[in-house]
């Protein structure tokens, strides 16, 4: 008889649903590490805006995958992937249970689904051309142009990320394959529990409005204004993103620190809403509604189901 392939459990969910919470009381319920599943965590310096667990809270339970790089150095998703199953084929061999947490949703589906993610190397002549495109003509005509090309991964990614349009119509020019095509499937070895938190819609604002009120009591535009006397440009894919880029209008005079505040309000409700898509698309997904007081007797509840019980593995 075949043994039972290990488990992986998942915790997703939109920003400010309560996944830290949730992830550390699981972790510590079942004696497991965490691998953080978010594109921003991997940055050294960027931990206000990007909401990073805090020293306390990674001391309670281990987390891999947090502070690799520095904020100017490229940190491709092949490169994450790679990263990521090595942690987790580490926490097996320690006999833990590996948790991902994350709300970055192409990371996780990466893992999840085991792309074969394309070797094309940044090509940042052409990536310079794409970048004056959009400067001049707007996000929306670099958009058109995958759309063209490739309508799947057009479908899949947010006009305003500039940043994966123009990886995308890299990866085109250089391979002459749409990009949605390479990005073949292999599912891992690994059983899969896929746990998704969620709130109502308007109690998820309220705590996204709390959050970055939190953020600027912390000390967020400090941070920001750090990394850029540090010599960390905004055009940065790390300086662009969400939480710092919206007070680039206030290093340039532009507008109030209240009016860059709104926007990040506004931008990270429009992140929540987009992340659920990403979400309903992964594997064993199980809706969790975060506001119940016994997620955890839920979930161990989960885990008796022979489906899902957690599987040690040494080599």
């Amino acid at each position: 008889m075949q043994a039972p392939q290990p488990l992986i459990i998942a915790i997703v969910g939109p920003t400010a649903v309560g996944k830290t919470a949730f992830s550390l009381d699981l972790a510590q319920a079942l004696n497991g590490e965490i691998v953080s599943v978010d594109s921003r965590l991997v940055y050294r310096g960027m931990d206000i805006g990007t909401a990073k667990p805090t020293p306390a809270e990674q001391a309670l339970v281990k987390h891999h995958l947090i502070d690799v790089v520095n904020p100017d150095q490229e940190y491709s998703l092949a490169t994450y992937q790679a990263a990521a199953y090595a942690a987790i084929a580490q926490i097996q061999q320690q006999a833990k249970q590996p948790i991902l947490v994350g709300g970055t949703g192409q990371y996780m589906a990466a893992l999840l689904e085991g792309w074969s993610i394309p070797e094309v190397a940044p090509n940042y002549e052409l990536r310079a051309r794409y970048e004056q495109q959009a400067a001049s003509e707007g996000h929306a005509a670099l958009h058109q142009q995958l759309q063209t090309i490739d309508p799947e991964a057009a479908k899949a990614i947010d006009p305003t990320n500039v940043r994966r349009v123009i990886r995308a119509l890299e990866v085109f020019h250089e391979t002459g394959q749409p990009i949605s095509q390479l990005q073949q499937r292999n599912p891992p070895h690994y059983r899969i529990l896929t746990l998704d938190l969620e709130r109502p819609r308007d109690e998820l604002y309220a705590r996204i409005d709390q959050r970055v009120d939190l953020m600027m009591r912390e000390g967020l535009i400090a941070e920001v204004w750090a990394l850029i006397r540090q010599g960390y440009g905004w055009e940065l894919p790390s300086m662009s993103g969400l939480g710092y880029a919206e007070f680039r209008p206030l290093w340039q005079g532009q507008q109030s620190a209240g009016a860059c505040i709104s926007q990040l309000k506004f931008n990270t409700h429009r992140f929540a809403r987009k992340q659920g898509a990403w979400f309903r698309r992964l594997p064993k997904r199980v809706s969790l509604d975060a506001r119940h007081t016994d997620l955890l007797a839920q979930v161990q509840e989960l885990l008796a189901m022979p489906e899902h019980a957690p599987i040690h593995t040494d080599h």
